[in-house]
Parts: structure tokens; C-alpha cells; sequence
């Protein structure tokens, strides 16, 4: 068994002929950079790209095996140098069950399988070619025709407010729209992690997942996980989630919760925090909220006693959240040290001193430890490391 740093949502800004895949994502974010960027100069074993429906990027995906540049392996996933990517894809699920919408990512085991997918969703969707579309069907059928395919069901950053499972999507149960016995995990956002999210009683019997939902090259890895495996598979992934046959999820890697652009209450004009049930705004008088992650956990939780055996949450700062750590920086540290998994995890004190200031070197220390001191965020604003 080995120990491998999986990111799995990555979004695509565009296609390879330039054609618009996540509008809201740089154009930079193309299948072969992204793989490039994996591979590199992040190294991350494992990534899901979660815009594998388009059609464009399952042909350019086809081509990149056909030259060899690619292999796509037996027990499911795609090979790129040190890298595996999982194909899959993300869905807006907004039925006559919801109260909102809510995103789901969903992967599967092959390119075929993938295809097969992205036909059945093709009349159900307005724009197959683009990402994080709203699908006209009901969530419960949704999640047996991916079963049927052998794929895997994830509803993602369950508690932000807007687009989500908690954060918008159902009142008090993800049985409002989905089978829960075809979940295969779930995914927690930026502004929560695992001693939050275990607050809520249902989850209990699933896995947590933390991903970097990047939408440029620089964010991929900024959240992620570490899994115990044979190898590095769609396969192998399924028995992590269930943790079966020694495979399991080693450790998941996010940021402090207060770093998350949603973690408090805000008031949705001015984007002053506000107190639990505050009403009106104290600086502009307006009576609409943008519902904080911590304040909608506590609308959930039923079970603050009970001690759920999980893999650790650590508290990890990306090195481009570090302040200090620019461009040439960070450039500087990879031609040393190779790459940024390896910076973060891996490269002692003393021999990062050899390369950057001693400030610089207390940060990332600080940061990897948990110790940088933060300031919370809220209403579509990130927090701010104030120091350490």
C-alpha cells in the first residue's frame, strides 16, 4: 500500500479549441494543463477533472491515449506521467424535491462509460458543452443511472449557501432528494471541516471528502486528501470510500474553516457579520442575510456528543496564501524542491532556510502545523491570515 495526495474538482476553463467550458474559470484551466500543473509542479497523485461530459474534452481526452501521451488503465482512470485523472462531471440538481439547487459531482470508471453518460444527460441538459449544468430530472433518478454505469455519487460542498445540499437544497435531510444508500461520499467546502460537518447526524455513516473546486491553475490543491491505496485507480478509490480491503482515506488537508468565504453570517448589502437572528443590519438597515456555513451546522445539528472515528482534518494553508510567497517565490522553492506537496509535507526547516528568509520559512511552518492566526470570512469573502 502507498500513501497518495488526491484533488478530485478541478473544473475546465476552456476546451483545447478554445471553446467556453466553466464560464467563471480561467482560460488557462485546459486538460493538458492541468495535467501539467498535477503533475509538476503540485504534485497531486490523483485529480478529478469534473468537466469530462463536454464532448469536446472526452475526444481530446480519446486523442491524448491514441498519441500515447495518456494510458487509460484497467482498473479505471487515466494515467499522465505521476498522475491519474478520474473523468467526471458536475450537475446543478434542482427537482420538484428541492428548495434550491444543489451540485453533485459524479465520476466515472472509464472514457465509454463517461460518454454513455454524457448521451443519456444530453436531453436533459440545455448545454452539454458546458459545465455545472442544471439537469431536468429528478436527483433520485439521477444517482440510479450513474449506479447503472458503476459510477460514483458526491454531493459537493454540501454546506455552502447558494447551489448546494445544506446550503440550499433541502430543509432538514438529504433524504428530501436523494436514495442514501447511493451516496458514496460527500464533499464539505471551504468553510467547514470534519469536526463541523459531523455535527449533523446523517452524515455520520459517510466519508468526507476535501477538494480544491480550483478554477485556475494556482487553486488546484488548495484542499485535498491523502488515501491509502495499491495503486493509483478509480477502483482502488471505491474501496478508500468504503474502506475495504485496507484502502482507506489517510488524512484530509483544508483550510481553516475561517478562510472560507462563507464561513459567518453577513448581511447580504454591506457584507457586515452579523449576529445569529440579527435583524436589521446595525450599519445599513437591509433585513437580507447571506446564511453563514457555522450558523446552518448549528440549524442542523442534532448530535453534538457522539465521537465519529475519522481520518485527521488538518488545517492546511496553501503556499500562495502565505503572505510573502509570490510568483517568483514560489518558482524559486519548486527549482529546489520540486513540488508544492512536497514543500508542504515533506521539506524540513532547515532546508527551506537555505532558500527563502526566515519569515517566509516561519509561515510555512506555522501553516503546517495549524498555528497562522486567521480572520474569518463571510458573504463571498475570504478570510485573512492576520499572522502567526
Amino acid at each position: 500500500m502507498n500513501k497518495y495526495f488526491a484533488d478530485l474538482h478541478i473544473h475546465i476553463g476552456q476546451t483545447e479549441s478554445g471553446k467556453p467550458v466553466k464560464i467563471t474559470a480561467s482560460k488557462s484551466l485546459t486538460i493538458k494543463n492541468i495535467l501539467i500543473e498535477a503533475s509538476e509542479r503540485k504534485g497531486i497523485d490523483l485529480i478529478g477533472i469534473i468537466d469530462c461530459h463536454v464532448p469536446e474534452v472526452l475526444s481530446t481526452l480519446v486523442k491524448l491515449i491514441e498519441t500515447g501521451e495518456c494510458i487509460e488503465l484497467e482498473q479505471g482512470g487515466i494515467q499522465f506521467q505521476r498522475t491519474t485523472l478520474l473523468v467526471g462531471c458536475e450537475l446543478e440538481i434542482y427537482d420538484k424535491s428541492c428548495s434550491g439547487p444543489i451540485h453533485v459531482l459524479i465520476y466515472m470508471p472509464t472514457l465509454e462509460k463517461m460518454a454513455t453518460f454524457s448521451n443519456w444527460m444530453s436531453s436533459r441538459l440545455k448545454n452539454i458543452t458546458l459545465s455545472s449544468q442544471r439537469i431536468y430530472e429528478e436527483g433520485r433518478t439521477v444517482q440510479r443511472v450513474v449506479k447503472s454505469l458503476g459510477g460514483l455519487f458526491i454531493p459537493a460542498h454540501i454546506f455552502t449557501p447558494h447551489k448546494s445540499l445544506f446550503g440550499s437544497g433541502v430543509k432538514h435531510s438529504l433524504t428530501e432528494v436523494f436514495d442514501s444508500a447511493l451516496i458514496d461520499g460527500v464533499e464539505l467546502g471551504l468553510s467547514s471541516n470534519t469536526c463541523m460537518a459531523d455535527q449533523v447526524e446523517e452524515l455520520h455513516t459517510y466519508p468526507f471528502l476535501t477538494n480544491s473546486d480550483a478554477h485556475s491553475l494556482q487553486k488546484i490543491g488548495r484542499e485535498y486528501q491523502s488515501f491509502l491505496l495499491e495503486q493509483p485507480t478509480f477502483h482502488e478509490i471505491r474501496l478508500a470510500l468504503k474502506s475495504e480491503g485496507g484502502r482507506k482515506i489517510i488524512a484530509n488537508y483544508g483550510l481553516n474553516p475561517y478562510l472560507g468565504k462563507y464561513y459567518e453570517t453577513t448581511c447580504e448589502k454591506c457584507g457586515e457579520k452579523q449576529e445569529e437572528n440579527e435583524q436589521p443590519c446595525e450599519k445599513c438597515g437591509s433585513t437580507r442575510y447571506i446564511k453563514g456555513v457555522v450558523t446552518r451546522i448549528k440549524e442542523l445539528s442534532k448530535d453534538h456528543g457522539r465521537i465519529i472515528e475519522r481520518p485527521p482534518y488538518f488545517h492546511q494553508i496553501p503556499l500562495q496564501f502565505i503572505p510573502g510567497i509570490g510568483p517568483k517565490t514560489l518558482d524559486k522553492l519548486k527549482d529546489f524542491f520540486g513540488t508544492e506537496m512536497n514543500i508542504l509535507h515533506y521539506v524540513s526547516e532547515e532546508e527551506l532556510k537555505k532558500v527563502i528568509p526566515v519569515t517566509l520559512v516561519q509561515y510555512i511552518i506555522a501553516g503546517r502545523e495549524g498555528k497562522l492566526q486567521v480572520k474569518s470570512g463571510g458573504g463571498g469573502t475570504y478570510g485573512k491570515i492576520l499572522g502567526i
